[in-house]
């Protein structure tokens, strides 16, 4: 299990297999809080780990950045309420992740549909013919 210093300094690191670890090893909810406090900087970083669990990506999801609500809007594991709530996010680009995430509820798709940006509701569309 990672520590909050030990997660910085593996993403920080030229190594791919710390890349890795830092991508791949899970931590505590206390030590993702911890990162996410001290560490602004690595709060994509939290989202893009593939076992950070969702109670974290909840937060994450209504980050002040667009960057980091993207990284979440990516998620496989997302609940039905935060697909909803990306999907109405003010920044198109995070609004596009969910258009293009393969787990997106049917729901969410058609909403979409309706988004004023025509390259999100074209590509609900054509996630929903594809279905």
């Amino acid at each position: 299990m990672l520590n909050a210093e030990e997660f910085v300094r593996l993403r920080q690191s030229d190594r791919s297999e710390d890349y890795l670890r830092a991508a791949n090893e899970s931590a505590e909810k206390e030590v993702w809080l911890d990162i996410i406090q001290r560490f602004p900087e690595m709060r994509v970083w939290v989202a893009h780990n593939k076992t950070v669990p969702l109670e974290i990506l909840a937060l994450l999801a209504r980050d002040e950045d667009p960057a980091v609500r993207s990284f979440v809007a990516m998620k496989n594991k997302l609940s039905s309420e935060l697909f909803g709530l990306l999907a109405r996010d003010r920044d198109s680009s995070v609004r596009e992740r969910i258009a293009h995430n393969k787990n997106t509820p049917l729901e969410v798709l058609r909403a979409l549909t309706e988004d004023p940006n025509e390259p999100i509701a074209l590509r609900a569309h054509q996630r929903l013919r594809g279905l």
